[in-house]
């Protein structure tokens, strides 16, 4: 149903407290765009949500129209999940507001907030819950897939500390899932992705963070790659929970504590965040600084809301992305290897590989405890290919590809599923793993037409 009726979206609109946008809308335009460049979908429809109410309205419209249906939170996901080609799109970035119960250490927050949003209300408290490290990702995506960043080895992955979910059902009804009520629809959101319904609002449990904390970058040069990736991962082995350091492989973005001759030569960048004390992270991480010789570091005691935007910069909307993932409970050898390789021969200056170390308190819950299985993961490594001209569509994507296959071997077979893209639908499988099959009991009971299946979809059982 390509063209909805006149009449029909006029019937949408009555008591619709947002705006729906329709192609030739000024706004309509702006409202498609997405983090993704590579994205170019045009919906018949984009229903930006202001309340539940509305949210309500556009799921029924969808099945009563039988449109397809998507679901827009913060609009990164790889994958173009955000938006689809003439059907609804159900825009909750309207939807932001956080409400922090400091007492309760708890927070409330609408399904169209980012990161930012949430850091900034909670961290006026001193507060934090573990979210991603880009402050413009959407709070809904990256927790329904499960959500890990700097804090994740401390106080576990994102859905470790959902406490509730309000949620609207494929029947239009709204409900509230937690470990109370409806348990089997709490267990499938933390990590089945956005299958179930559209959650209007999250519940998370808080914890007590900075404001001020040690954070930074310590830059080694390409030439000591391998032994400094090996001296990474001894160190890592050992690391406290409060510690994590990540790996980055990159061209040297022309930062100001890096010395000319640096920029744009391949680097190995050590990222970390200490979650205690700043004075005892200073002892910690001085083994870090003598794993050769850097050519520059940038590292202190800064607000915790800073770090979270370091990256920001190099996230920017409008590039064109293409990732790869693979799970790894070590680093060997033969892996550090393919790596090497691989940054050698960059196809553009913004591609990366980075190893994002989670393990600690990622790692403590049963793997069915949440429909999110993969505990075993001490790493998860993303090849983020990224260049601005379609012209290196090719180059770029055939790239990220042959090392995501080199370095295959070495993977522990889990798959982060915010890091699948739209051509990886024979990967959802491993992306769900061993709950795959209870997720299609779930998605049956709540959304039998599976009406939402513009995602990594799990199909009713």
């Amino acid at each position: 149903m390509a063209n909805v009726q006149a009449g029909k979206i006029e019937e949408l609109k009555s008591g619709f407290k947002g705006r729906v946008l329709i192609p030739g809308d000024g706004e309509y335009e702006n409202a498609r765009k997405i983090w993704n460049g590579m994205i170019d979908k045009r919906p018949a429809i984009i229903a930006r949500c202001t309340s539940t109410a509305d949210v309500v309205r556009a799921v029924n419209f969808a099945r009563d129209n039988s449109l397809l249906l998507a679901i827009r939170g913060g609009g990164h996901n790889i994958a173009g999940n955000a938006m689809c080609d003439a059907g609804i799109v159900i825009d909750l970035s309207q939807m932001k507001a956080a409400k922090v119960d400091a007492g309760a250490r708890r927070v409330t927050v609408e399904g169209g907030a980012t990161l930012g949003d949430l850091d900034a209300a909670t961290q006026a408290h001193g507060l934090a819950t573990p979210v991603g490290i880009n402050s413009t990702t959407g709070i809904a995506g990256l927790t329904l897939g499960g959500g890990f960043g700097w804090l994740s080895r401390k106080y576990g992955m994102t859905i470790d500390n959902l406490e509730s979910a309000e949620v609207v059902t494929a029947t239009g009804e709204v409900v509230r899932a937690s470990a109370t009520e409806h348990p089997d629809l709490f267990w499938a959101l933390r990590g089945g992705g956005g299958n179930f319904g559209v959650v209007t609002r999250f519940e998370f449990r808080l914890h007590p963070v900075g404001p001020d904390l040690l954070s930074g970058l310590i830059v080694y040069p390409f030439s000591a790659a391998k032994s400094v990736l090996q001296q990474y991962r001894d160190f890592m082995t050992k690391a406290p929970d409060e510690l994590s350091v990540w790996t980055v492989l990159r061209q040297a973005p022309p930062l100001p504590f890096l010395p000319k001759e640096v920029h744009g030569k391949e680097v190995v960048v050590l990222a970390l965040l200490y979650a205690g004390d700043p004075k005892q992270g200073e002892q910690l991480i001085a083994p870090l600084r003598k794993f050769g010789t850097p050519v520059g570091e940038a590292v202190g005691v800064q607000p915790y809301v800073a770090w979270q935007k370091a990256f920001d910069p190099l996230l920017t909307t409008g590039a064109r992305n293409y990732w790869k993932s693979h799970n790894f409970s070590t680093l060997q050898d033969g892996l550090l290897d393919a790596v090497i390789e691989y940054v050698g021969k960059l196809p553009s200056p913004q591609c990366e590989i980075f190893f994002g170390a989670i393990g600690g308190a990622t790692t403590r819950p049963a793997p069915d405890s949440a429909a999110y299985a993969h505990r075993d993961a001490q790493y998860v490594m993303n090849v983020h290919g990224r260049w601005d001209d379609p012209a290196d569509d090719k180059s770029c994507i055939a790239w990220s590809r042959d090392y995501f296959n080199a370095s295959a071997p070495f993977a522990s077979g889990g798959v982060y599923v915010n890091f699948l893209t739209s051509d990886e639908t024979d990967r959802v499988g491993a992306a769900y793993g061993p709950s795959y099959n209870r997720l299609a009991q779930v998605k049956r009971k709540y959304d039998p037409g599976n009406l939402f299946r513009v995602n990594q979809n799990i199909k009713p059982a």
